[in-house]
């Protein structure tokens, strides 16, 4: 049996640039009965934990560096001894969150991640942060797009750190040229498909964001 796919939901609050906004966190679990892999440890490190169960963590995943997606990934760490891992051009973001804490390990472009079996290879897209990531699965079917693309466009680029051309740029050039049938486990909100997402890509240019 291959690795599968979980979600928790959790709750808290993104903040930056002085504004804060409450939010709903997709944390992916990718494996198996006996290891995971934890996407985005977001708010609550005790439900994760909990999610998580007896089995080995292999590794804790940020797609990028914005609180609201690293805040739970240092507990998560402490209590299962797994390693913390993201891109280096996101230290700037997680510091500001975690500055006594460095990630364990780097998430770099053509990385490729392994959890029961299966293979997760590390996307550096660019645009909602300077170090964002995306895990792309071939064997699930299955691409996690953290905030770089979702349901509807692009993930916000209104903030600091944050660039609309270079998103738009990583999701036509990255993201979209992937099967049409691959499905997109975003980090807020529901899921979606390239195939679904890829038509309206010159309404989002039209519209800025």
């Amino acid at each position: 049996m291959g690795a599968r796919i979980d979600k928790i939901v959790t709750s808290g609050t993104f903040q930056l640039d002085g504004g804060s906004w409450e939010v709903d966190n997709n944390v992916w679990l990718v494996g198996d009965d006996s290891e995971v892999l934890v996407i985005d440890p977001a708010h609550d490190a005790t439900a994760i934990h909990r999610a998580v169960g007896d089995r080995r963590l292999t590794a804790i995943a940020c797609t990028h560096g914005h609180n609201d997606h690293v805040n739970a990934a240092p507990e998560l760490a402490e209590l299962t001894g797994a390693p913390i891992l993201l891109h280096p051009e996101d230290r700037v973001l997680w510091n500001m969150t975690h500055p006594d804490r460095k990630p364990d390990e780097l998430l770099v472009e053509g990385e490729v991640l392994t959890v029961a079996g299966t293979s997760l290879r590390v996307m550096h897209t660019p645009g909602h942060a300077p170090g964002a990531v995306c895990l792309y699965v071939p064997e699930l079917n299955a691409l996690f797009s953290g905030d770089t693309l979702f349901q509807g466009g692009p993930g916000a680029t209104g903030r600091s750190y944050s660039d609309f051309d270079t998103i738009i740029e990583s999701i036509r050039d990255r993201l979209l040229v992937l099967p049409p049938e691959v499905r997109v486990y975003t980090g807020h909100g529901d899921g979606t498909t390239i195939g679904d997402e890829a038509p309206h890509l010159e309404e989002w240019i039209k519209r800025g964001h």
